[in-house]
């Protein structure tokens, strides 16, 4: 079985910790789920680099396997979208 790869980009807000929270509550063991602060970015900067190149404008925003997924284009994730993006399925 192939992982999912599953970005989440934050600000560190209460608002991207529940996108966080049900994130996490979501994935399944073929999930493989990183978080990037972008208020707290990493030395290298690489978390400010990829949000640039997928285009990210603002937080939270959920990436699977390359692509933002549809409902963080237009506001806040749901659950119903992350699950159509592939979250949580083998």
């Amino acid at each position: 079985m192939t992982k999912r790869n599953v970005e989440v980009f934050t600000s560190g807000c209460y608002l991207c910790d529940e996108t966080v929270q049900l994130v996490k509550e979501l994935a399944c063991p073929n999930c493989d789920v990183t978080v990037h602060d972008l208020s707290n970015p990493c030395k290298t900067k690489e978390c400010i680099k990829k949000s640039k190149a997928y285009g990210i404008n603002s937080v939270s925003t959920v990436v699977v396997d390359g692509k933002i997924v549809e409902c963080c284009q237009m506001g806040n994730p749901n659950r119903e979208a992350l699950m159509a993006a592939g979250i949580g399925q083998a």
